[in-house]
């Protein structure tokens, strides 16, 4: 009990502790989550009204970012999976970062939620019993619920197996394994059930067809490894902890595929839709070269489509996959591309045409802006902060009764020898 009680306080003492550039990260994403901070001030004082979102576009900057970030977190699946399924070494060892990921992305989709609400003290309803949860009639509850179990999966299955190393014991596998193995398949679930959360909507010809949810899981699969790629290489360069090579290849493969997948089918969809122009095409149309001189939408289509096409050719080239200088810049374009293609040009163009033929824009305002930016810079600060204590655990220097300077001065060194000897 007395392990269970010190660990805790442990990891807290070790995160705060820092140099002058984590200092310096950790203000400047507080700076960053304040502007969440005021525009959410703004939004229950002032109203939606402030956003760019109206009758006919309800979900916009927020929406896009939630379904983004759900796949994100589904992402995460891709280091569990070869770990304890394929046991391999490399990503066996850096497991416990892809859950910390997991967790993050899960509390930023919540974020964007309590952002994109109106009234958000009705926020209780989503409580079982207490509110009018409405399940299983509704989409909406089957996607609070795949969501919350999620975080709860991944936050038992990576605290257990941090507190197991922090203590010094051995793993209870018929307690662990289990949760595991329902994390993989839980991960699938939770962007499927997001997939359907818009495609079951026949109003809505662009988001209404069977593919969505194939669309959503290999974009997911792509852009998850593409972050999880960049948080390695700034480990790597910052901190004792040395990722090994291979579990870097592994997710660039990962990407790879996934990508090439998903551009696939974004082109099958363009010429199914197009090729026989009707008016439930409308909403593609709109994207791609506008509609009745609308146009604000087009180069986020197009801008998205060449930066995925570049990140994907540059991934084919095994020069470039295994080139820790160029792969940041496919990883950087393959996520950015993935997030206006699976946000802003999903999400908005789904609504223009509106089902009695309306067509107006939306254009996210600066408030949007700025809670966007605002709750991306807190999903940073909460990943900093399980990432900084994961890591210490992992290389020992924080573990029970070792929080003597010695200890840690010793375990340091030795990490830091044996990082330098994976090199």
């Amino acid at each position: 009990m007395h392990k269970l009680i010190s660990f805790a306080p442990d990891y807290i003492r070790y995160i705060i502790k820092g140099g002058i550039k984590f200092y310096a990260w950790m203000g400047f994403l507080a700076i960053l989550s304040a502007f969440s901070l005021y525009g959410f001030y703004l939004q229950n004082t002032e109203g939606l009204i402030v956003t760019g979102i109206t009758s006919q576009i309800h979900d916009g900057l927020y929406f896009a970012n939630l379904v983004f970030l759900v796949g994100v977190a589904a992402g995460a699946v891709t280091i569990v999976f070869p770990a304890y399924i394929h046991h391999h070494k490399a990503m066996h060892e850096v497991t416990v970062l892809g859950e910390m990921l997991a967790m993050t992305a899960v509390i930023m989709v919540m974020l964007f939620v309590f952002s994109h609400m109106g009234r958000p003290e009705r926020l209780w309803h989503m409580i079982p019993y207490l509110g009018i949860y409405n399940f299983p009639n509704s989409m909406l509850a089957w996607d609070v619920l795949v969501l919350n179990v999620y975080l709860l999966l991944n936050l038992v299955c990576g605290f257990y197996f941090l507190y197991v190393k922090y203590s010094g014991g051995k793993i209870n596998k018929n307690f662990f394994m289990p949760l595991v193995y329902i994390s993989i398949v839980w991960a699938l679930s939770i962007h499927t059930v997001t997939a359907f959360l818009i495609s079951t909507l026949p109003a809505r010809p662009m988001w209404f067809h069977s593919m969505m949810p194939i669309r959503f899981i290999l974009t997911a699969f792509a852009a998850g490894p593409c972050l999880i790629i960049l948080v390695f290489l700034i480990i790597r360069k910052n901190t004792k902890m040395w990722i090994q090579d291979d579990a870097i290849n592994l997710l660039s493969l990962i990407i790879t595929w996934c990508l090439g997948m998903a551009l696939f089918l974004t082109m099958s969809e363009i010429v199914v839709e197009l090729y026989a122009r009707t008016e439930h095409a409308n909403g593609l149309y709109y994207l791609m070269f506008g509609l009745h001189g609308l146009t604000k939408l087009v180069p986020w289509f197009w801008g998205s489509l060449i930066a995925m096409l570049t990140a994907f050719a540059m991934l084919l080239i095994p020069g470039i996959r295994t080139n820790y200088k160029l792969l940041p810049i496919a990883c950087v374009l393959g996520f950015g591309g993935i997030w206006v293609e699976k946000g802003m040009g999903l999400v908005v163009p789904g609504f223009i045409p509106t089902p009695i033929g309306e067509v107006t824009e939306y254009y996210p305002s600066m408030v949007e802006v700025m809670m966007s930016i605002g709750n991306w810079g807190i999903g940073f600060l909460i990943l900093t902060v399980l990432l900084k204590g994961a890591i210490g655990i992992l290389l020992g220097e924080v573990k029970y009764g070792g929080s003597k300077a010695e200890k840690s001065n010793d375990v340091a060194s030795g990490g830091k020898a044996a990082a330098y000897e994976a090199r």
